[in-house]
């Protein structure tokens, strides 16, 4: 039951994350990361990479949902930690590849 229960909950979690990403990489409007902020396209030098770049790094971050969904069929517990682990110290990786992307991608004025 426990097994169920746990692919309820990450397959959706997995696919929404799978979905931000390809939602940014298709985005035309430079894609934003905090909730509640934007991001001009006067700030940003070359929109279609700096949304195909975010777009990579949320699938990058959707790929340890899915591996963490996916060890939870063998192992719950294991999965439990990578999931966690996915969640704590992926969320800081998240926010420093972000902050790299948004630098890199930035205009000059």
């Amino acid at each position: 039951m426990g097994t169920i229960i746990w692919l309820l909950i990450m397959i959706p979690t997995s696919a929404l994350f799978t979905g931000i990403g390809i939602f940014a990489w298709k985005r035309k409007k430079p894609m934003w990361f905090w909730a509640g902020s934007t991001v001009k396209e006067s700030e940003i030098r070359d929109v279609p990479a700096y949304n195909r770049a975010n777009g990579i790094m949320w699938l990058a971050y959707s790929g340890l949902m899915w591996l963490s969904t996916l060890l939870g069929i063998f192992h719950v517990a294991a999965a439990g930690i990578v999931m966690m682990t996915g969640c704590t110290v992926g969320s800081i990786a998240l926010a420093v590849a972000y902050s790299r992307i948004y630098d890199y991608y930035k205009a000059k004025k």
